[in-house]
């Protein structure tokens, strides 16, 4: 044994619906674990979508918490994506409006709403542009 002291580690338990999951990993990397897990879990079980953009989810001490997704949907239902966006501009737009990600969580997030459909990209490796595919429905539209 070399005396030294493990490396500092951080427990994070999540419970969400049915699902109960236990974290446990280094300072620096707990947000992007619990963003990998809830993107995991959402993407195994049916979520609705209007039910987290119509209000922000909110911890016991009143504190409003929303997930770098729900973010991103949300400025797309503003109609922010109207117009093709860098990484790099939808990053600054997240922090301007007070949310801190890290730009990998940023990326994995949008890339998640290109797969599903909901923005197309255009360009190449690490000069992509995003910029929104269908249009946002109106509320009450349909038949």
């Amino acid at each position: 044994m070399s005396g030294e002291p493990p490396p500092p580690s951080v427990t994070v338990k999540l419970k969400r619906g049915t699902w109960e999951i236990e974290i446990t990993c280094a300072p620096d990397r707990v947000q992007q674990a619990v963003e990998s897990v809830l993107a995991g879990m959402v993407s195994k079980e049916q979520v609705s979508i209007e039910a987290s953009l119509d209000a922000p989810a909110q911890g016991e001490d009143g504190k409003r918490f929303d997930t770098c997704r729900g973010l991103l949907e949300r400025m797309w239902k503003e109609g922010w994506f109207a117009s093709e966006k860098t990484l790099g501009e939808v990053h600054e737009e997240l922090a301007r409006r007070g949310y801190h990600y890290d730009r990998t969580a940023v990326s994995h997030s949008l890339v998640d709403l290109v797969r599903e459909g909901t923005l197309f990209r255009d360009g190449t490796m690490r000069n992509y542009r995003y910029v929104q595919k269908r249009p946002v429905e109106p509320q009450g539209a349909g038949a």
